[in-house]
């Protein structure tokens, strides 16, 4: 906060402007302590409160409209990267354009100040084909409510803002305390989730060149391969394993249905450690499918060099849209 605070006096609107650009475009940085440190030099009289709102609100608003051109340029492919970083990207994609179109107009007004939502709802909005005017529209108006919201309270208590600055300053160490706490709590997510998939790791793994030696000399009839990524997933040029059958992960109490029990099941998907596949093999497993994981999914089938087909168009699912 002091370095943030002196930044701001000595170069005023642009550090605001960087700092809200990037972390409207995903960049972890404080977005809303910059704007709260914008309403603190405000009120000082260091900056013009309009002139920080209106920085803060077109820099949010270039950030967004490239994200939403680049949503609406690459559908799918921007969501899935977006989600890289989720530790379940299959389910994350799946979700967040469920939940975004359900409320999508809504969302775009306090998308700001919802981590992660706030990357996720420009490109959503591109990808699904909302009117640009209209989008343009609603992310100026959640623009507008997120940059007077925490400049507001800058302003109003610029006091309190000093006063944590000179606290700062003479703890010398919160930083380094603050930082020591966030990676503790990081540790206690990655071992909640570890907890939460610990009968996922039990489930037997096969590795490809295994499978491709049974797919050729054993009994193809007694063999299913299972495509369990999300729909997220599909659209055009979008390849699988010869032969094998979509399974929607979102949807296995009516997919277990068609799934023989006396056949060998073989699943894979995208994400790491094959988070999708192993959960969806480790419940049938539970109700008495032989099911077992392809061992690096997709990804490990096509770096061994063996063959893809295209995705069907019966099995191609497109994102929903706000056109009618």
């Amino acid at each position: 906060m002091d370095d943030l605070l002196a930044l701001i006096v000595r170069h005023g609107y642009a550090v605001v402007s960087l700092v809200v650009f990037a972390e409207a475009i995903g960049v972890p940085v404080p977005g809303a302590v910059a704007l709260v440190a914008g309403g603190a030099a405000a009120a000082s009289g260091r900056l013009n409160t309009p002139a920080v709102v209106l920085c803060a609100v077109i820099a949010m608003m270039t950030a967004d409209t490239m994200l939403y051109l680049f949503g609406k340029h690459t559908g799918w492919t921007v969501l899935k990267f977006l989600c890289r970083v989720s530790i379940d990207p299959e389910n994350c994609v799946l979700k967040s354009a469920e939940s975004f179109y359900k409320r999508g107009r809504e969302t775009l007004l306090i998308a700001k100040f919802i981590p992660g939502v706030s990357t996720m709802a420009a490109p959503l909005a591109g990808s699904m084909k909302m009117p640009y005017l209209q989008f343009l529209g609603l992310d100026f108006l959640g623009a507008c409510l997120y940059a007077l919201a925490y400049i507001a309270v800058g302003y109003i208590f610029r006091d309190f803002v000093g006063k944590i600055v000179e606290g700062f300053r003479a703890a010398g160490h919160a930083v380094e305390v603050v930082i020591i706490l966030a990676v503790l709590g990081y540790i206690a997510y990655r071992m909640s989730l570890y907890w939460k998939h610990r009968g996922d790791r039990i489930v037997p793994r096969v590795q490809v060149a295994e499978l491709a030696k049974k797919l050729k000399t054993g009994p193809t009839g007694t063999i299913v391969l299972g495509d369990v990524r999300s729909h997220g997933y599909y659209g055009t040029n979008v390849y699988r394993i010869p032969g094998a059958i979509r399974i929607e992960p979102n949807n296995l109490n009516a997919e277990i249905e068609k799934l023989p029990k006396q056949d060998n099941i073989y699943l894979y998907c995208t994400c790491r450690n094959e988070l999708t596949s192993a959960s969806v093999a480790h419940l049938l497993r539970t109700k008495g499918f032989n099911a077992f994981v392809i061992a690096g999914g997709l990804a490990a089938w096509r770096k061994a060099g063996n063959p893809l087909e295209p995705v069907p168009p019966t099995d191609i699912v497109h994102l929903p849209t706000f056109v009618r």
